[in-house]
């Protein structure tokens, strides 16, 4: 039976390969630096792999490395592997025989803030992560559509709601996940009906003194609301703009480890219109 190794070990046996046939040419001479680091990061796992096979797991772990998250090219559709590109200084998912680079670019969340009879409209979810948690109408940004079009088609999805955008409202980035959140005030459409969407397992209008925030399901959704009720409070809605800074591997509603950086706040004279 042939021995089945882990991901980054399997891809690293195909770098060695790749080597072995030739495909050094791949690789621009003038980018010499990054073909010694790849020589040497096949030599140590070589002998990682050496070890392994001897029944010793911990020698492996040093020699673990991040493997390409797409496994083919798109364009050729040899090989994929992780390499830093001549003027680049980043590692990227690049192809091993016509050196296409596969970048992998932020997501953008969009959604609103649902304003009727000074209440607040928000979803309890019923998906992973965070299910049965409350938040507000929102997901991820499709491609050739604009935040104001993908905010309005979410909250139709998730919350069954027809709405109209009066401002645009929170723009908060989350360098940890690499995602950005926007978030515009909006207001019900007649007949001012709402439901739950496939995703959605409840869907509720809240006043602002009812709010669940020990439900909330995202930390930045709790930011965006606390940031609303501060401003339905003064009198005067802001735009903001803001970095949350958060642990690596915490969970999404953890509210105790973040908080907020570079915070913008724009006065503007857009106001609620029932």
């Amino acid at each position: 039976m042939s021995q089945v190794l882990p991901l980054s070990h399997r891809f690293w046996r195909g770098v060695s390969g790749a080597f072995q046939h030739g495909a050094r040419s791949a690789f621009p001479r003038q980018n010499s630096r990054t073909f010694q680091k790849l020589e040497r990061k096949k030599r140590c796992l070589t002998k990682g792999m050496a070890s392994a096979n001897n029944g010793d797991q911990e020698s492996t772990k040093a020699f673990d490395v991040r493997p390409p998250k797409s496994a083919f090219c798109r364009k050729c559709g040899a090989n994929m592997i992780v390499m830093i590109p001549e003027g680049d200084d980043k590692e990227r998912d690049t192809c091993s025989k016509c050196n296409y680079v596969d970048y992998f670019n932020p997501k953008m969340v969009v959604g609103c803030i649902v304003e009727h009879e000074e209440k607040i409209l928000m979803c309890r979810r019923g998906i992973e992560p965070c299910k049965g948690l409350w938040t507000l109408p929102a997901g991820y940004l499709e491609m050739n559509e604009s935040t104001r079009d993908g905010a309005l088609r979410e909250t139709l999805e998730e919350a069954n709601a027809a709405v109209k955008i009066i401002s645009p409202y929170a723009y908060l980035d989350v360098p940890v996940i690499s995602q950005t959140h926007i978030m515009f005030r909006a207001v019900l459409n007649p007949p001012y009906e709402f439901s739950p969407g496939p995703e959605t397992l409840e869907t509720r209008f809240f006043a602002p003194n009812e709010i669940p925030f020990e439900t909330v399901a995202f930390s930045t959704v709790t930011i965006t609301l606390k940031k609303y009720l501060e401003d339905l409070r003064s009198g005067s809605f802001r735009i903001h703009h803001a970095e949350v800074v958060k642990v690596p591997g915490t969970h999404p509603n953890d509210m105790r480890n973040h908080k907020l950086a570079h915070h913008f706040e724009f006065h503007t004279s857009t106001k609620s219109q029932q």
